[in-house]
């Protein structure tokens, strides 16, 4: 491991300027993955910049029925608090469906939405990789991308994004608050996340010394009737093969409004806009499910050896919303 500087600054504007000081700072959280990347010479900060013991670790409910989540928040803390098992419980089985007890007790909430692709060629140092070195090229797109994406990706790079909180938030909607050097913005999700484009090396739409201190999800009145369905190639420790965060509000027979995204198939959490426009005003159906799942899956192009995703991530799909609506 590289030599590094350690930082704790008393505050956030005091992180973000320790973070300016240095070429390669990097913030610290629990360091489930950072540490794990320093290990395996993928990430080489020159300075880590504790912000773990920040105090952005509480949740609070609002009055108007959001949620205040601090960026310091631990996984496990988030997934136990009543609040999101009663109103919004696809969070609660995102994160439960993450890791091990053990990681959950460590991982941030805000260290979770950055964690990086665990593609194995970019965590191949004897691999090219234009995630990891720009321009050195995508060996995954003729190699091994068995679990890679089907949505979204480029000539430059199809790796998957690995966060399961992250596709349930993105399901909410939920907005991310940063300071930055420029002081404080919120980022709504999606938006947060890129696409990998011609600059797969840039996960994110943060700017140098940007720290994540919290987020916000907002109300919305049938969270309740939510559900997260993850499937994997075994019951624990691994990373989704096709995930679903869904939530239905069905009247009368008749599916009044819905959130959906997808986790599994894309450089980013998938929010499937098109399903859901495909789907307001029809009937709760499995017929409704399926159509509206392939005006998503339309979008689709898969590679030599995932295109399995694609009638996998409808079944899950149709399966899920035909779940919720009874």
């Amino acid at each position: 491991m590289r030599p590094f500087a350690y930082r704790r600054p008393a505050d956030a504007r005091a992180a973000v300027e320790a973070a300016l000081d240095a070429p390669r700072a990097m913030y610290l959280g629990g360091g489930t993955n950072l540490v794990d990347l320093m290990r395996l010479g993928v990430a080489e900060p020159d300075l880590l910049v504790d912000v773990a013991g920040l105090p952005y670790d509480t949740i609070r409910e609002t009055g108007d029925g959001g949620l205040e989540i601090g960026g310091a928040v631990r996984n496990s803390d988030l997934a136990a608090h009543p609040a999101v098992r009663r109103d919004r419980p696809m969070l609660a089985q995102a994160l439960l469906s993450a890791a091990s007890g053990q990681i959950r007790n460590a991982a941030t909430v805000a260290g979770n939405l950055l964690q990086r692709t665990r593609c194995a060629y970019f965590q191949d140092v004897s691999k090219p990789c234009n995630k990891r070195i720009p321009g050195s090229g995508c060996p995954a797109i003729e190699g091994d991308h068995y679990n890679l994406a089907i949505l979204g990706h480029s000539a430059h790079c199809v790796a998957t994004h690995p966060s399961d909180m992250a596709v349930a938030l993105t399901a909410f909607g939920a907005a991310v608050h940063v300071e930055g050097p420029g002081g404080r913005r919120e980022i709504g999700m999606p938006g947060l996340h890129r696409l990998p484009g011609d600059r797969p090396e840039v996960d994110t739409v943060l700017d140098p010394g940007d720290l994540i201190t919290g987020l916000t999800v907002r109300p919305l009145p049938f969270a309740a009737r939510s559900r997260y369905r993850k499937v994997r190639e075994r019951a624990s420790f691994a990373f989704a093969l096709v995930s679903v965060a869904a939530a239905l509000d069905v009247e009368d027979g008749t599916v009044r409004d819905c959130r959906v995204a997808l986790g599994g198939v894309a450089h980013a959490p998938w929010r499937a806009e098109r399903l859901e426009e495909a789907l307001r005003g029809r009937p709760a159906t499995e017929g409704s499910y399926a159509e509206a799942a392939d005006a998503e899956l339309d979008l689709a192009e898969p590679l030599r050896d995932n295109a399995y995703k694609i009638p996998l991530a409808r079944k899950v799909i149709v399966r899920t919303l035909a779940e919720l609506g009874g």
